[in-house]
């Protein structure tokens, strides 16, 4: 099998070069010598950049563009088989890999490569780690999977001896991956278009672990049901964090700001250190977020000082409880929240901000997700005094004509929580600019472009 060696630059070609990801990995590539060409659909933002940063990129993509002398081509799960750019690689014998194969290639490069994985959390957890690293000065290369404002996007380029990266489970893509080390922050059932069930989720989650090598450490909440079964017989050491009972790493002393951010002591084994943690980001899950990435840090010998700082300047990342602005006295909040384990966490963070009355504007994400967790949506979204539902994101489905957001709606009124309901954002953003008052907060919700209600709002 190909192996992608940063000491020995060759020619890289991506297929679909414009993705966020993608890109990133294309400039690490790039900045370490590599000769590096792509293609993607149409100009952007991301693909000019590149292209002022020395990437050689065409538009397009034609068997044409692929030649004996590249190295190596790389796509993303959404580029189709018989894609001509990947069957003329073929043909030619040039090695292709999945982008998820590719990252899991360049963490070999690297003396510590920090996986971070779990159902929800994992970009919060991730940048919180980032922000740890840069207070330590270990010059990290980070892949996150949203926009983290202290690296001015979602890849920074540091030294070769750590790289942090999210690693999501869908398709099993994190199995591809190559951790010294690993964090599983949570497993629930998520991306039932791809699993069975969650005993399929929690295999791949088990394989996960067995990923990390003997020398290596696994960081994982203790709440996880039948932990024992993630845990047991793994060559690499074994650390826990969550609540005090038996955890390696938990939180004493907790209390919250007038903006519901947390301060909590860090608790080692049973024993209050005495180091207290002040977060910049709202809601109690963000407690054991902060947790995951201290018992990580601690491992690998970051002083408590590093730690303390880094978690204190990390204000969290786009679309992850984001203050979007003001309007009329109402404050926009927006959050990437799409699984009702998510949509509780925000909803409870809510409740710790200031506010007179919420108002919870949600737009569900996948006809599948919405279908198979139906009932745990109306459950989570009755936390909110006031739910507006915006039609299903489809993202990468087809209608399949059976569920809808009004299923969302009368499953919420068996609930015994009304809803409302809208067919365009343009109704539910003249509903809202007519229903809220000055001190009520509203917050979008959602994976898709629900965002856009909001800033719609604080443009009028």
């Amino acid at each position: 099998m190909y192996q992608i060696d940063l000491n020995k630059p060759c020619k890289a070609y991506f297929t679909g070069i414009g993705g966020i990801s993608m890109s990133g990995f294309a400039e690490l590539l790039h900045k370490n010598g590599f000769d590096v060409y792509g293609s993607d659909i149409k100009e952007s933002n991301i693909t000019r950049h590149l292209s002022l940063s020395g990437v050689h990129i065409v538009y397009g993509q034609s068997a044409s563009n692929i030649t004996n002398d590249i190295s190596f081509v790389v796509y993303t799960a959404a580029v189709h088989p018989e894609n001509p750019e990947l069957m003329a690689a073929k043909k030619l014998g040039i090695p292709v890999m999945e982008r998820a194969e590719m990252a899991g290639q360049i963490m070999k490069n690297y003396s510590n490569s920090i996986a971070v994985a779990g159902t929800h959390g994992k970009t919060t957890t991730t940048s919180m780690l980032s922000h740890i690293y840069l207070a330590a000065n270990k010059n990290p290369t980070i892949s996150v999977g949203g926009i983290l404002a202290a690296i001015n996007g979602n890849m920074r380029i540091g030294g070769k001896e750590n790289f942090i990266i999210e690693a999501c489970e869908y398709t099993n893509s994190f199995l591809k991956f190559h951790p010294t080390a690993g964090i599983i922050l949570n497993i629930g059932a998520d991306h039932l278009d791809f699993f069975s069930g969650i005993d399929d989720i929690r295999s791949s989650f088990r394989r996960f672990a067995e990923l990390i090598p003997e020398d290596g450490i696994l960081v994982i909440n203790n709440t996880i049901d039948n932990i024992s079964y993630i845990t047991d017989n793994l060559e690499c050491k074994v650390a826990t964090f969550g609540d005090g009972s038996g955890s390696d790493y938990s939180a004493g002393n907790i209390s919250y700001d007038e903006n519901g951010c947390g301060s909590f002591d860090i608790v080692k084994s049973g024993v209050n250190t005495g180091r207290h943690i002040k977060l910049n980001v709202t809601g109690s899950h963000n407690i054991g977020n902060a947790l995951a990435a201290i018992a990580i840090s601690d491992y690998y010998g970051i002083k408590e000082d590093d730690i303390a700082k880094g978690l204190f300047e990390f204000k969290g990342t786009k679309r992850r409880f984001e203050t979007k602005g003001t309007f009329n006295g109402v404050t926009v909040i927006d959050d990437y929240a799409h699984h009702p384990d998510e949509i509780r966490a925000t909803l409870n963070a809510a409740g710790k901000y200031p506010h007179k009355h919420l108002w919870c504007v949600f737009q569900p994400h996948t006809y599948t997700r919405t279908r198979s967790l139906l009932s745990d949506f109306a459950s989570a979204l009755s936390l909110a005094e006031n739910v507006v539902l915006a039609d299903i994101y489809a993202a990468r489905e087809d209608d399949p004509g059976d569920i809808s957001s009004q299923t969302l709606q009368h499953e919420m009124e068996k609930h015994g929580k009304k809803a409302y309901y809208f067919p365009s954002f343009k109704e539910i953003e003249d509903f809202l600019y007519s229903q809220c008052n000055s001190g009520d907060l509203v917050i979008t919700m959602g994976a898709g472009d629900v965002v856009n209600i909001g800033e719609d709002l604080l443009g009028k």
